[in-house]
């Protein structure tokens, strides 16, 4: 779902009903391990944890570097990990903790695609999310 709401809570109220517990749950979990540094904002269509501009300094589009996103998308809804392609095995972790689960494993580069909230492993989530500070993840944008 493309969107152009402005704050977290109209963006909410635009989620079709049957998603929205489940959005509601990954905000939360996103919030609970997000590391210091990092600042919620919507942007890109989709609510954003991004290093703000005075902290990473000019970006190769002039925008905030984006760390983590939600979004609810037309077949599925999407926490985009950008830290998991910083941190080598990151990735790697997210998706053993996955299969140890007995849950499917869907994620692109950084897309992890999932049905609802029990499709996912929350703590392996959150620790992917908790992982990189936001000065780590500057330097690994500048690489």
């Amino acid at each position: 779902m493309q969107s152009d709401a402005e704050t977290v809570a109209a963006y909410l109220a635009e989620v079709p009903e049957a998603r929205r517990a489940d959005m509601e749950a990954m905000l939360a979990l996103v919030r609970e391990a997000l590391p210091e540094g990092y600042v919620e904002a919507m942007n890109w269509g989709m609510i954003c944890w991004e290093v703000p501009m005075e902290v990473s300094g000019p970006t190769y589009n002039g925008r905030p570097l984006m760390y983590v996103a939600l979004a609810s998308q037309k077949r599925h809804m999407a926490l985009y990990l950008c830290g998991a392609n910083c941190v080598p095995g990151l990735k790697d972790r997210l998706e053993a903790a996955f299969r140890a689960a007995g849950r499917r494993f869907d994620m692109g580069a950084a897309c992890l695609r999932f049905a609802g909230a029990g499709d996912l492993v929350p703590e392996a989530v959150a620790g992917v999310i908790a992982a990189v500070p936001v000065a780590d993840f500057v330097a690994a944008a500048r690489r």
